[in-house]
């Protein structure tokens, strides 16, 4: 069985070097590092990331991976200008504003982006040297979302997580950033791709669809012939160790000492990293609102306001921090008194047993991101409360909104909300609280931090499972070798080749996916062969297919099985085919045609086809289940079959179909090797009624009743080339 590899920008462990120059390891206290301990602690498993420090030297970097690697973890070194550029500079001043809403802040430097390929690059290097092909690798966060499809290109058979700790924005801030194609690319890299919320997923979805066109069911989508699944995964605490940590007598006593020097006043809780993302000033000029609207209040309400240091070099950060000391000082002056002080105001960090004496003695706990992932605050100051007294106000904003909905949630932009929000907390009763805090108490606990990596993890194994359960397998190296061997041994060869999006990639006009060069060569040497005939079978109208392609020696099949031509042969078609349907079905198109701009019907002797190719994103997708509704009772009552493609709804005669005609042409040859490759719905049919022994090759998806599946076009032009070398 396969080791479990996890890979973030930093470790668990953060490396130090003290004043006499040696160097300390301090572990994390973040809730990822405690989620994961249970997985990277066991047997081989890895943790690799980033250590925090540059080494001063060799013996240093040597020492430190050799600590690490006893404690499982293996340290991915990066230079001070990596760290510079890559980590400070596109993580956090591209990728952070632009996902968390705050675009105008973002930065689009191209050394920015360089660095952050540079190092997706070099992160990938240290996984595939430790990794091998039946290893599970879950990738986390925004500094790495190149990474899974990287690895995917060097290690095709791993299973491949991903999960993002922030918010995924709208597909209109995303596609502001000039790198929009190539993030969404790499995370494609994944087999799952988890987020806290399901409008996180929903956004990224979007994205996926308006920028990578690909679509999606029910969150699956297909990228190079591989399943992707997409879903939301709501992460937890370690609500155990919140609530000892509330329980132990350390922090009780810390608890006593803190509310001795504060006094009898009720307290209100603010901690929250130095971030704008966080709504700190929104949150002070809210206080100040309150205590205005509500005087009564004065004296006997205090805020405590814990800001943990970040990024404070930082222009727009130190900005931030000289906003807040201001707003601080002000309200203070304004409403203060010598028995009483409104803002309690704390820049620093604290551990763990002085935050669990905050989360007791709290009597509301503000909590009101203008945007956030999921803020783990919130759920730690509910698991802290053992009384169950205490309330929780909440920005709508927080991913964890979702879960605590008994929490006050408000919209941190509406202050008078917020104002008001706070005297409605203050006046709530104890039993009121109780019952609340109950609620969520019961939800945390259920949905812990070692629940959310289980659940991802099993989820991870069963789409694994489930891709290599599939009955259509990718034609790899050693299977593509047996067919080229069986064909050039064979005696009497058949070849059923769809035309669009299998010889011809795709276009946005079907009058532009004419043939080019490339394709004629490959053409051209195949009907040369001895012994071997070359079907094209398309939808396509028979008009097309022999200006496009009549001047070559092969055989056509156009219209789905409308008319057949054979070698020498004049055009021919099925006896009693009716097209006086059309006539009642046209309408309702151009009814759709009409309300659709970019939208077109093309009409073919025995079928009408609505293309929406050229449609917005989106729309296309809309009208053509509006049209496949509107047609479907119809279309039994004629004998019709409506056919949904790639970006077209195609009606024509129900008996018609490629596999019937594929079938006719198999029985009036009886060749000893048969491919037939094809990219669409359409193509399914040709595929059931080949032999058993023949090759049958879907092109781009795996869900198919074809027994392979080829990446593109590009993929089929190299098989057929490989094919004429024979």
């Amino acid at each position: 069985m396969g080791r479990t590899i996890i890979v973030s920008n930093r470790l668990p462990v953060r490396v130090i070097q003290n004043e006499n120059g040696n160097l300390v390891y301090k572990p994390s206290e973040g809730g990822l590092a405690t989620g994961l301990g249970s997985v990277y602690k066991q047997g081989d498993n890895i943790w690799l990331g980033w250590p925090g420090i540059h080494f001063d030297s060799k013996e240093q970097e040597k020492e430190a991976s050799e600590k690490l690697k006893a404690e499982n973890m293996k340290p991915v070194s990066l230079t001070e200008e990596e760290i510079e550029l890559y980590y400070e500079g596109f993580s956090n001043e591209t990728l952070w504003p632009t996902f968390h809403y705050f675009n105008q802040n973002a930065l689009y430097k191209k050394s920015y982006w360089q660095a952050y390929e540079k190092v997706n690059q070099k992160y990938c290097e240290e996984v595939v040297a430790v990794a091998n092909s039946d290893d599970t690798i879950w990738i986390h966060d925004y500094q790495l979302l190149l990474l899974p499809g990287l690895i995917r290109e060097r290690l095709p058979e791993v299973s491949i997580g991903f999960f993002l700790h922030i918010p995924f924005p709208s597909f209109e801030v995303f596609r502001l950033l000039p790198w929009r194609r190539q993030l969404l690319d790499g995370v494609l890299g994944s087999d799952l791709i988890g987020f806290h919320t399901y409008d996180d997923m929903r956004h990224f979805l979007s994205a996926v669809s308006r920028i990578c066109f690909i679509s999606n069911q029910h969150g699956e989508l297909s990228k190079d012939g591989r399943t992707v699944e997409v879903d939301s995964f709501p992460m937890g605490i370690d609500y155990d160790k919140y609530a000892s940590s509330s329980a132990s007598p350390e922090t009780l006593s810390r608890e006593v000492k803190y509310r001795t020097s504060l006094g009898g006043q009720k307290l209100m809780l603010s901690i929250d990293r130095l971030d704008y993302s966080k709504g700190i000033p929104a949150r002070l000029e809210i206080f100040d609102l309150f205590l205005d609207k509500y005087p009564q209040y004065v004296g006997k309400v205090s805020l405590m306001m814990v800001v943990v240091p970040s990024r404070d070099t930082v222009d727009q950060y130190r900005d931030l921090k000289e906003e807040v000391d201001l707003l601080v000082g002000r309200i203070n002056g304004k409403y203060g008194s010598v028995n009483w002080t409104p803002i309690h105001y704390f820049y620093r960090s604290f551990p763990l047993n002085d935050l669990s004496a905050f989360y007791r003695m709290a009597d509301v706990a503000l909590v009101t991101p203008m945007r956030d992932g999921m803020n783990l605050v919130c759920k730690e100051f509910v698991a802290s409360k053992l009384d169950k007294r205490g309330v929780l106000i909440l920005s709508e904003m927080a991913g964890a909104s979702k879960e605590l909905s008994e929490a006050i949630i408000v919209n941190p932009n509406d202050k008078h909300q917020v104002r008001d929000a706070i005297k409605r907390a203050l006046e709530m009763t104890e039993e009121e609280q109780m019952r609340h805090m109950e609620i969520m108490q019961a939800s945390l606990k259920r949905y812990n931090i070692h629940h959310w990596v289980n659940l991802f993890m099993q989820r991870l194994h069963d789409v694994f499972d489930k891709q290599q359960k599939m009955t259509t397998k990718v034609l790899d190296k050693k299977m593509q070798e047996k067919l080229i061997n069986d064909y050039t041994k064979a005696k009497k060869r058949l070849l059923f080749l769809d035309y669009d999006g299998t010889l011809a990639p795709f276009t946005t006009d079907p009058k532009e996916a004419k043939p080019d060069q490339e394709l004629y060569d490959i053409i051209e040497k195949l009907t040369k062969q001895q012994n071997t005939d070359v079907v094209v079978i398309s939808g396509r109208d028979r008009t097309t297919l022999q200006e496009w392609l009549g001047s070559h020696d092969l055989e056509f099949v156009a219209e789905h099985g409308v008319w057949v031509k054979k070698r020498g042969g004049d055009w021919s078609t099925s006896d009693n085919l009716d097209n006086s349907w059309k006539d009642d079905i046209r309408p309702v198109l151009d009814i759709y045609v009409n309300k659709t701009p970019g939208s077109f019907i093309e009409e073919k002797d025995y079928s009408i086809v609505w293309h929406y190719r050229k449609v917005e994103t989106g729309l296309g997708e809309l009208r053509s289940r509006e049209i496949i509704s509107h047609l479907k009772y119809l279309a039994v009552n004629m004998n019709l079959q409506v056919l949904e493609g790639n970006m077209v709804v195609e009606i024509k005669n129900l008996e018609v179909n490629k596999g019937k005609t594929a079938g006719r042409w198999l029985a009036e040859m009886d060749p000893d090797f048969v491919v037939a490759i094809g990219d669409d719905a359409t193509d399914e049919d040709t595929f059931k009624a080949m032999p058993d022994s023949a090759y049958t090759i879907k092109v781009g998806d795996m869900h198919s009743a074809a027994k392979f599946s080829i990446k593109d076009p590009r993929a089929v032009r190299k098989l057929l080339h490989d094919l004429n070398s024979k």
